[in-house]
């Protein structure tokens, strides 16, 4: 019974708070803090969370997916935490990761908030594209859902930062550069400058393009670890074109 859906709940809402059920209430925004019966929050501190998720990297996938079933926000977080603890792990096997891999995209419609991608899109979705065709990013960042086009972007994590391959960051953050969504902006904002890491001239060569037209949160997030000349030359850029 130790690794099943039903015990794993048990025993997160031992871990509620109402003191953090408030400041999660101050983070969130209203819309996904509680004041829908088929999207709450509880008040379970992250760190806790992990923890009791550490000991569950072993769940069978039918039971996962009942907790990305939950209504509970952080119910399904602990589904997203186990299923990027698990990828991360070395005794992580290829079948588990595909599995894990296969759950995250065929259930994209219960991980509807921007922590429920960044738990697991990088580990579960990145290094299982790692050797593989990746098409399928492509066909998120073109997707109406939100979530679906952060899972696209976040996914690269993998590639820049374990393979030093920067191209398909960049090519799919062409494809987002002109997204409606803020959430977008700050997770491409985040990937773009991660890419500038290992290649600043890429970098440089995309903002030269877009900075003028980007969405200023976009461009402020890419150019964090710029000199101070050249944050202020492409804000300048993006002034003028204002």
């Amino acid at each position: 019974m130790k690794g099943t859906a039903t015990v794993f709940i048990k025993r997160l809402k031992v871990l509620q708070s109402d003191d953090e059920l408030r400041k999660i209430q101050r983070y969130f925004k209203p819309e996904d803090n509680g004041q829908s019966k088929d999207d709450y929050f509880i008040g379970v501190r992250m760190g806790s969370l992990f923890g009791l998720a550490k000991e569950y990297l072993d769940m069978p996938v039918a039971e996962i997916e009942k907790l990305m079933e939950s209504p509970i926000h952080e119910v399904r977080a602990g589904a997203m935490s186990i299923m990027g603890q698990c990828a991360k792990s070395k005794k992580c096997s290829p079948e588990r990761l595909k599995e894990l891999y296969d759950l995250y995209l065929r259930r994209h419609d219960r991980i509807n908030n921007w922590d429920l991608v960044d738990l697991a899109a990088y580990y579960v979705v990145g290094k299982y594209l790692e050797d593989k065709p990746r098409k399928i990013l492509y066909k998120l960042a073109r997707s109406k859902d939100i979530w679906e086009r952060r899972t696209a972007i976040l996914a690269t994590a993998h590639f820049i930062l374990k393979m030093k391959q920067v191209d398909d960051t960049f090519a799919i953050a062409e494809l987002l550069v002109n997204d409606d969504e803020d959430l977008v902006h700050k997770a491409t904002g985040w990937m773009l400058r991660t890419a500038g890491d290992k290649d600043r001239t890429r970098l440089l060569e995309f903002l030269d393009k877009h900075a003028a037209a980007m969405p200023r949160v976009l461009l402020r997030y890419s150019i964090e670890k710029l000199d101070k000349d050249q944050r202020e030359h492409y804000l300048k850029l993006k002034g003028a074109k204002e």
